[in-house]
């Protein structure tokens, strides 16, 4: 061996030399994947999920990293003390982020869809870290403002993934409510039997039962064909009766909807299932709408949720239509959502899935005429990429055998139950099912990501197109412009016009002895159809500016140029030119 150690080290001296002298490990390689910054101010895995302090930790290094792309703030607390935080993305050299057209993330609203937060964490990392390397997201950063809010119930956040909970739990807030109406609050959650941190299910043998085990996947329960016995009683999620009432897990964290407070058709509690007391009884819902009013530029946005692979649009409530010029403009834009999504459904939510009143969409788009989507992410279709014709659970079951190795189930174990004695509990664990597993987080935060940022790249942008002027006399011209939208949403959706919402586009000119005798606005180049405004003729109020369209003004004026033409809109952004 000795021997050999004379022989095999000047070797790998002299390999190491040649990879020197070629240029390996002389440098770091300038290969890096596609897609990704090829080396991160802000280190971040994407792989795990971040709870509360940690995404914190991560909003503030995004914007100690890029002081001139980011500011975080806090909207309030939460009702549990946490910070409220928005991550406000845009280039501040090119103009305040309120004179810009704005884009609103919303993640997980319910809490326990927890790969929302990571997606929208993902989407600001993703803007800021791209900024230097990507023209596209560059132009986007310089020209639009994001408003990026990746916890909207923090509390709960926290509480589902430091607390024993199953996937589906805590969905609402964290306030006590006295769901079984006892006058007592909160007194009965589900009770981890065996300490392992998952609220699984428990069943006894009963050979009257219903249930059995798969004959594949015995972690996996399904009921027994009707003419075939059972094996199994079922009994619910792990718990016991904490009140004496008799009933088990009937009074666990809150129960309300955080997204059924809203105040577009909102109903009480016997109507829609989760309201609270009153629209906005939910103090962190408040301060969001104050957040969302305070910035009418805010023409877009989307809510991450999951779980079933949709981009939904409202109504939420069934039987009621959005107008038909505002759905073809929803229409076009998830277009873009079914090449990025693979095996993503575009659905209404009030004709095609349930109906939701007082939900948040319907709030951002019939109150303040913002394009909303709702974003329900990941879909059981990744599993095997949709080449499996088994039911959903057997997917799964299957999915967790051979390719999670057993970690997404909790084999069905005996423990002591302090009224039903012997019981068995097993099943689903809390950290996969709604969500992803880890190594395809990545992939469902970049995809739903690309969607939003094609979302972002068709709100309005006002630009002035031509300017035109010709002399009628010595001191008398007649002056034309354009002013066009090249994007697929209009400045002002026609809900917006209807409701008043939003003021009006402006479009000016300005001048220095500059008098204006009339003013025109028209949809047409040729004026053929013109309205002429007597009133304060040198700033025409435009109702709207339709999207991959243009209007058309025209002025007289007296007085020599230069002349100014300035468009601005709230939702669409600001232009000027120079009339020489």
């Amino acid at each position: 061996m000795i021997h050999r150690l004379h022989i095999y080290i000047p070797l790998a001296l002299a390999i190491t030399g040649v990879a020197a002298a070629a240029g390996f490990g002389a440098e770091k390689s300038a290969y890096h994947a596609v897609g990704a910054p090829a080396e991160a101010k802000v280190q971040a895995h994407w792989n795990k999920y971040h709870d509360y302090g940690q995404a914190t930790e991560l909003l503030q290094r995004m914007a100690a990293a890029y002081p001139n792309l980011a500011g975080l703030k806090s909207l309030g607390k939460s009702y549990g003390g946490r910070e409220m935080w928005v991550l406000s993305i845009t280039n501040t050299a090119t103009g305040d982020d309120r004179e810009k057209p704005a884009f609103f993330v919303a993640g997980a609203i319910h809490a326990n869809e927890i790969q929302a937060t990571e997606a929208a964490l993902y989407t600001a990392w993703y803007l800021l870290e791209m900024y230097d390397e990507n023209p596209r997201i560059r132009h986007l950063v310089d020209h639009r403002a994001f408003y990026i809010m990746p916890m909207m119930s923090p509390d709960s956040r926290d509480a589902h993934m430091h607390r024993p909970n199953s996937t589906h739990t805590p969905r609402g807030g964290q306030r006590p409510v006295d769901d079984d109406r006892d006058g007592l609050i909160d007194e009965d959650p589900p009770d981890d039997l065996d300490g392992d941190g998952h609220i699984t299910m428990m069943r006894v043998r009963d050979p009257n039962g219903r249930w059995k085990p798969h004959p594949e996947y015995p972690n996996l329960m399904v009921r027994a064909e009707a003419d075939q016995p059972g094996e199994f009683r079922l009994l619910g999620q792990e718990g016991f009766d904490n009140d004496g009432d008799g009933r088990v897990n009937e009074d666990g964290d809150g129960y309300y909807d955080p997204n059924r407070d809203w105040p577009w058709q909102w109903q009480p509690r016997h109507v829609q299932r989760g309201a609270y007391r009153y629209p906005l009884s939910v103090p962190e819902n408040r301060l969001i709408v104050r957040f969302i009013i305070d910035h009418p530029n805010i023409a877009g946005a989307q809510s991450y949720h999951n779980f079933g692979g949709m981009v939904l649009r409202g109504p939420g409530p069934k039987g009621q239509a959005y107008p038909a010029e505002d759905v073809a403009v929803y229409d076009a834009i998830a277009k873009n959502a079914e090449k990025t999504l693979p095996h993503y459904r575009y659905l209404d939510v009030g004709e095609d899935l349930y109906s939701v009143q007082g939900g948040t969409f319907d709030w951002f788009y019939a109150m303040r005429g913002i394009f909303t989507f709702v974003d329900e992410l990941f879909t059981p279709h990744r599993y095997f990429h949709g080449t499996s014709d088994k039911p959903q659970d057997e997917q799964r079951a299957e999915f967790d055998r051979y390719v999670l190795f057993g970690q997404g189930t909790v084999p069905w174990h005996e423990v002591d139950h302090p009224q039903y004695g012997k019981v068995e509990v097993g099943g689903w664990t809390k950290n996969w099912g709604r969500q992803p597993p880890s190594f395809l987080l990545e992939e469902n935060c970049h995809r739903i990501m690309a969607f939003t940022l094609y979302h972002a790249e068709q709100m309005p942008r006002v630009e002035i197109q031509s300017v035109e002027t010709r002399r009628l006399s010595e001191r008398l011209h007649e002056v034309t412009a354009v002013v066009a939208n090249p994007r697929l949403t209009p400045t002002r959706a026609a809900v917006d016009r209807k409701h008043k919402i939003t003021a009006p586009d402006v479009v000016r000119i300005e001048g220095g002895d500059l008098r204006v005798v009339a003013g025109l606005i028209s949809e047409d180049p040729l004026f053929e159809e013109a309205e002429s405004r007597k009133r304060r003729p040198e700033r025409l109020r435009v109702d709207h500016i339709p999207g991959m369209g243009a209007v058309y003004v025209r002025w007289l004026v007296e007085g020599e140029p230069p002349f100014r033409v300035t468009v601005r809109s709230l939702k669409g952004g600001q232009d000027s030119r120079e009339v020489p």
